[in-house]
């Protein structure tokens, strides 16, 4: 497998004074101090307390929790965002950021209530008109439900949430007959997914896809996601301090 150009990345980060950047796979030491010196901080996307700690002590600015909900390579210990979150805000002094199948306002406010400072989402905007993904694509998104994603590649030690499609089914029987990475190759490589991703066959390839797909109801504008999660949290928020103001009555 071909190595990714890092050290290129990070040059282009700090030659365009990029603020924030997000790190994941691995610890990122190596460019740590190169970031901090140009003033950039440093998310580093962690699935476990341990990683967590690990990324804290290494200097990163915040992590992001990611849950068992999430899509692409959520860890194996299958830990929920429900637990993870309120167990790494109580083991690390810098921000949690919580991410994993998150989609609704709802899910904004119960992980503020946790201790995150904020949520990271993917699925959401994959549906967003802005989107490059095929509008069959976004379709299937808009009509999946929180049952319509599986777990693939578990055999082979790197676990990834996908949407479910024949293409899924299909590796997950070979799974379960031993394949070897090389002979699951064919079916999980990334071109053979950019088909259903770019193209709209949607049997052709995996296509990552966290629970929260479930909640996405209709194609809107990245505008419009965001304007709902603030509007939506403020009037949760006024109402439940409605509701305890009255019950103090």
């Amino acid at each position: 497998m071909r190595e990714l150009p890092n050290d290129g990345y990070v040059q282009v980060v700090v030659e365009e004074g990029v603020p924030v950047v997000e790190t994941t796979a691995g610890r990122p030491e190596k460019y740590v101090d190169i970031l901090k010196k140009a003033n950039v901080k440093i998310m580093h996307k962690v699935g476990s307390v341990k990683h967590a700690k690990n990324a804290e002590k290494i200097g990163c600015d915040a992590v992001i929790a990611v849950g068992f909900e999430g899509a692409g390579h959520p860890l194996m210990d299958d830990v929920s965002l429900w637990n993870l979150v309120p167990r790494m805000v109580d083991a690390v002094t810098i921000p949690v950021i919580a991410a994993g199948g998150t989609t609704d306002h709802r899910q904004l406010i119960a992980a503020l209530t946790l201790g995150a400072e904020a949520v990271l989402m993917g699925t959401v905007f994959v549906a967003t008109k802005e989107s490059a993904a095929h509008p069959k694509f976004k379709q299937a998104l808009i009509n999946a439900t929180e049952c319509d994603t599986v777990l693939i590649q578990r055999s082979i030690k790197n676990q990834t949430r996908v949407l479910r499609n024949r293409t899924a089914e299909a590796v997950l029987n070979m799974e379960s007959r031993g394949a070897s990475l090389q002979e699951l190759m064919p079916l999980i490589g990334g071109q053979r997914g950019k088909k259903g991703f770019m193209l709209g066959d949607l049997d052709e390839g995996t296509m990552t896809c966290g629970q929260g797909v479930g909640l996405i109801k209709k194609e809107l504008t990245v505008k419009e996601v965001m304007d709902s999660m603030v509007q939506g949290a403020e009037t949760l928020l006024n109402r439940l301090n409605l509701q305890n103001h009255s019950q103090l009555l």
